[in-house]
């Protein structure tokens, strides 16, 4: 599947915040703080910024937060418009129960790149069963784990350390020792930490 590998800073410079694509690193070697220009060229005229391009920078901003691609994102967003409710709050949960957001709020990696590549691997199940799809949406009740195999690495007795420094949102049950996480219901829109206007997304996504 096709991904992103250039540099991600430059990401951040495109959607004018910190995205937090790196992890550890966005607090110890971030470039944004320093560059928070746009890429390019930077000697055009300002032109007033049209609803579209407005609606099209919001999408982009969630889309590369989460990591997904454009088909993920109008999938997930289509799903969302079926539901009964506000579409962008339900598209907003929808994302941040995907199972790669998951381990990366329990604080089991240090990014959702990084989660997403934990999930691939084989080293986390979900109620028992090995999962290697990124995209499974997480429910209340599942319990989320570092498999068995994986549990003795170096790798995650790092993590126990670095799991119990993280803040959690308040849908999940965290034990760093245990190596689980347990979803205790759906995410509401206050426990979201992704800071995007989802009115506009819809906007896009309803033209």
């Amino acid at each position: 599947m096709a991904r992103y590998t250039g540099p991600v800073c430059r990401i951040c410079r495109r959607e004018s915040m910190k995205l937090f694509l790196k992890g550890e690193k966005c607090f110890t070697k971030c470039t944004f703080e320093k560059r928070s220009s746009p890429p390019g060229m930077h000697q055009q005229r300002r032109r007033k910024v049209s609803d579209f391009a407005l609606q099209l920078r919001e999408k982009q901003k969630a889309r590369r937060m989460y990591g997904v691609l454009e088909r993920q994102m109008k999938n997930t967003f289509d799903r969302a418009a079926e539901v009964t409710g506000a579409t962008g709050e339900t598209l907003l949960i929808n994302l941040e129960t995907r199972l790669d957001n998951t381990v990366y709020r329990s604080g089991f990696a240090k990014s959702r790149s990084q989660a997403r590549q934990l999930v691939t691997h084989g080293h986390i199940t979900v109620n028992g069963r090995e999962t290697k799809t990124p995209s499974y949406t997480v429910k209340a009740g599942d319990a989320i784990a570092v498999s068995e195999k994986s549990r003795g690495s170096n790798y995650f007795k790092e993590m126990t350390a670095w799991a119990k420094t993280q803040t959690r949102p308040g849908w999940l049950e965290v034990d760093p020792d245990a190596y689980t996480a347990k979803v205790l219901a759906a995410p509401s829109r206050d426990q979201i930490e992704a800071q995007v206007n989802t009115q506009l997304i819809v906007e896009h996504y309803s033209r």
